[in-house]
This record gives C-alpha cells, sequence and structure tokens, in this order.
C-alpha cells in the first residue's frame, strides 16, 4: 500500500470518526457520570464493538444487511432500544454527592465495557460503513490480506484515540462538578443525548 493511499484513508477515516454518533454520545454521557476511570473500559468496548464489526462486513454480513432490509431492521432497534435503556435510566437515577470511586462500584468496568461495545458492535450503519468504505483503499493487485490488517487496524488506532479524547474532557467535567442538583441536571442532559441518539438510530434508513 503507497503512503499516498494510507494518508487519503487516514484523513477520510479521522473526518469520519471525529463527528459524534451514538457510540461517542454514550461515551460522553458515561465518563460525566463516572469520571476519568471509566473512560478505559468505555474505550476498550468501543474498539471491540468497532473490530466484531469491522469483522462480521468482511466475513460478508455487511453485504448482507445492506442487501436485506429486514436484518438491517433488527440490527436498527435492537441498537436503539439499547440507548433508551441506558438514557431512560441516567434520568430515573438520583444523584448523591458520594465520592467518583463510590460510583464506580455501583457500575462495574465490565458494565461500562458492556454498554459501549454493545452500542458500537450493534449499530447497522458501522457494519454497512465497513462494506462501502474499505473495499475502496484495497488494490487488487497487492496482498488484499495486508492491505485489511494496516486499514483495519488504522480505524481501530483512530477509534481508540478519538473515544480516549472525548471520555477524557468528558471525565474532567464529572471532577469539577460536586452539587448534587447539577449532577442531576447533566444525568438528565446526558440521558437525554442517549434517547435522541436511539431515536436517531432507529430512524436510520438502509443503503439503497
Amino acid at each position: 500500500m503507497s503512503i499516498d493511499i494510507w494518508l487519503t484513508y487516514l484523513l477520510a477515516t479521522t473526518l469520519v470518526l471525529i463527528v459524534p454518533g451514538p457510540t461517542i454520545i454514550l461515551v460522553i454521557s458515561q465518563a460525566v457520570r463516572h469520571g476519568r476511570k471509566s473512560v478505559i473500559p468505555l474505550t476498550a468496548g468501543v474498539v471491540c464493538g468497532d473490530l466484531t464489526a469491522m469483522s462480521l462486513s468482511l466475513l460478508g454480513l455487511g453485504a448482507i444487511m445492506v442487501a436485506s432490509a429486514t436484518l438491517f431492521t433488527l440490527f436498527k432497534w435492537a441498537g436503539a432500544v439499547y440507548l433508551f435503556y441506558l438514557g431512560i435510566n441516567l434520568w430515573r437515577e438520583k444523584p448523591t454527592t458520594e465520592p467518583l470511586q463510590h460510583s464506580l462500584t455501583q457500575t462495574s468496568p465490565a458494565a461500562l465495557f458492556r454498554s459501549s461495545f454493545i452500542v458500537t458492535a450493534l449499530n447497522p450503519k458501522g457494519i454497512a460503513f465497513f462494506v462501502a468504505f474499505l473495499p475502496q483503499f484495497v488494490r487488487a493487485n497487492e496482498p488484499v490480506t495486508l492491505q485489511l490488517l494496516t486499514l483495519g487496524g488504522t480505524f481501530l488506532g483512530l477509534a481508540l484515540l478519538n473515544a480516549a479524547m472525548y471520555g477524557f474532557f468528558a471525565s474532567r467535567l464529572r471532577e469539577l462538578i460536586h452539587r448534587k442538583k447539577v449532577k442531576q441536571w447533566l444525568n438528565r442532559c446526558s440521558g437525554t443525548a442517549l434517547i435522541g441518539a436511539g431515536l436517531i438510530t432507529s430512524g436510520m434508513q438502509r443503503s439503497t
């Protein structure tokens, strides 16, 4: 793979990732809620979710999803319902003045990982994206496997950096807030954002 093709792919992927979607909205919401220590499991869940979506795409599920309205709708609503669930939980949560360590004992790193993994892996546009996007940068006259590993590894590295940066800055906001009413306001804003992300996900249209 030439350096020109890789740099073009790097720029295009950066532009795609930097625009917040349902996954990043989730990361921001949970990082605001739980603080800096939540960023690692949340970011790990995003990377594993993207890896799963990418693998499913390369195995052919992405192409099937693009062609099948039923399968696309199934993934779409599974992701949307989960976002609704997380958003409603944030709205119902009663904030406390307990330190961040107490918050993290209530929500384990495994639960944080699971939430970001599910939202990322179940995003139907993500799976379809890999089908439409990656092949444009693959050259048939060069080893395909090596190219896919390079492109996939680059995407995952950028996804990790992107989620970590959003999560870190959101967690800094959480660490600066101590008043109970402000925490409640943030929880409801975050919950509304997640519900909004669920609405966006539910309104996704299959590519034709």
